[in-house]
């Protein structure tokens, strides 16, 4: 096949090609084939120098700030440190542009400061937007920071999105449900939050069991992105027959990251210890007639108004695989909303140190 270039486009389109008896066969844009594995490497090629483009200029960002800092720090008068500043931002606008205003210029400055290990930038960046980091620099705590970087890494959230999960308190949820899990237990760490914040699946004050399991069903997306751990949707009042009886499970997920089945149970009302030897059976059927070779033990999540959580930590239900989170169908204002949080946490970090405490005291023979 020869190629010729097209004069009104600038772009190459195929010709003709000569058969044996040297009559042309013209293939134009007929050959899809052709076309379709010549764009994928063009766009193979563009998304690389696209991430290669965006991971520069991030660590670009990162340096720039750490220069500035540096200079700014060795100086101990902060409004000198102010005048530098100014002073650098005028002449480098003036010969790259905007982008190095000063108030960008302080954004890379704290963008050092709050990601101090280049290594780790450099990572990230390869993942995420340098406005992805200008997101995450407001959030209080280096943990909850790259709590929030990776999660928007590993769901390839959007700059919106990540907002979303930042607003939305997922790093204090997360500690929630982690404090109901002791050492040694079945339950992994990191895999839950609590609560679980449903407010996008529009239910009002009064609802049903039935009505909740189809308004997840309905808004399956944002309710994968709200528990966030790769889950799949598997199935819907999954069926178990036990003795010839029937048994249905809410729903049933499997988690890629956890390389397990996970069932999820939704009760409307506060949690109740009948409701852990409901989910003991589901998971031991699960484990015997669903899990594959290579998958870890099915585990369980229940979903309650209200979770009552000293009574769970008594059951001690972590040992079997099982966290008890409640959900919130509304979703308080922004303060509000923190202030629940942090009070919970509270709470749960307490019962976390004195059980840390009651089994030091045991271990010790005391």
């Amino acid at each position: 096949m020869t190629v010729r270039e097209d004069a009104t486009t600038g772009g190459f389109v195929p010709s003709t090609v000569m058969q044996g008896d040297g009559e042309p066969t013209h293939t134009g844009t007929a050959n899809g084939g052709l076309f379709g594995a010549a764009s994928r490497l063009i766009e193979d090629a563009q998304r690389v120098v696209a991430t290669t483009a965006n991971a520069a200029t991030t660590v670009l960002y990162w340096r720039l700030g750490r220069l500035v800092a540096q200079e700014v720090l060795s100086n101990l008068r902060a409004d000198y440190g102010q005048e530098i500043v100014s002073a650098l931002a005028t002449q480098l606008v003036q010969r790259y542009g905007r982008t190095f205003q000063m108030r960008n210029l302080r954004r890379m400055i704290q963008f050092s400061q709050e990601f101090a290990d280049l290594e780790i930038v450099s990572a990230l960046a390869t993942q995420l937007t340098w406005t992805h980091f200008v997101e995450l620099l407001p959030v209080k705590t280096s943990e909850a920071r790259l709590f929030y970087a990776d999660r928007a890494a590993k769901l390839h959230l959007s700059t919106k999105e990540l907002r979303g999960v930042i607003d939305r308190k997922a790093y204090e949820r997360r500690e929630i449900a982690n404090s109901q899990i002791a050492a040694g237990s079945s339950t992994p760490l990191d895999a839950f939050l609590d609560p679980y914040l449903l407010d996008f699946l529009g239910l009002e004050d009064t609802f049903h069991e039935r009505d909740l399991e189809a308004a997840i069903i309905h808004e399956l997306e944002p309710f994968l992105l709200e528990v966030g751990h790769g889950w799949t949707f598997v199935a819907r009042q999954k069926r178990m027959i036990v003795d010839g009886d029937d048994f249905y499970l809410d729903l049933l997920f499997y988690s890629r990251l956890m390389r397990r089945l996970i069932a999820v149970e939704l009760k409307v009302g506060k949690f109740k210890p009948a409701h852990k030897a409901q989910m003991e059976l589901y998971l031991r059927w699960l484990d015997r007639y669903e899990r594959q070779e290579g998958e870890e033990a099915p585990i369980g999540l229940i979903l309650c108004t209200e979770a009552s959580r000293e009574r769970i930590e008594l059951l001690q239900m972590h040992k079997d695989g099982i966290v008890v989170a409640e959900y919130w169908t509304a979703l308080p204002p922004k303060q509000e909303l923190e202030q629940r949080l942090n009070e919970i946490l509270r709470r749960a970090q307490e019962r976390l140190a004195l059980r840390q405490i009651a089994s030091s005291t045991v271990g010790s023979g005391e």
